[in-house]
């Protein structure tokens, strides 16, 4: 089993950043290091989208609306995925989820995944 805990979120202006982390308690053999994670958002009546994807090995994906302002990293030590997000727009203002998978950041980021967390808001005010 894995729980995923969300945290940092929070209500900035346009243009400002925050840093997202979700650290994984895992009770199992199946080492965090070998999960596919990622971070998925879903806004107030609309459908969720996935945000970021990171490899066990550290490649990356992003959704293009992203792309060039967010950073998704991970701490395999420390069982924690990051979220730096800059140059935030007010459409950014979302729930912000953390995600794990055992297949691949494609089914991540079309919101397939084994695991997820309670959620974090990200508020952006224009």
């Amino acid at each position: 089993q894995v729980r995923l805990v969300e945290s940092g979120g929070g209500s900035v202006q346009a243009g400002g950043s925050l840093r997202l982390s979700c650290t994984a308690s895992i009770s199992s053999t199946y080492t965090y290091s070998r999960y596919y994670m990622g971070w998925f958002r879903q806004a107030p009546g609309q459908a969720r989208e996935g945000v970021a994807c990171i490899e066990p090995y550290g490649s990356t994906r992003y959704t293009d609306s992203v792309k060039g302002r967010f950073t998704i990293s991970r701490d395999n030590a420390k069982n924690t995925l990051y979220l730096e997000m800059d140059s935030l727009k007010p459409e950014d203002t979302a729930m912000y989820y953390c995600a794990a998978s055992r297949s691949n950041c494609l089914v991540v980021m079309i919101g397939r995944f084994d695991y997820w967390g309670q959620g974090t808001q990200v508020t952006v005010s224009s």
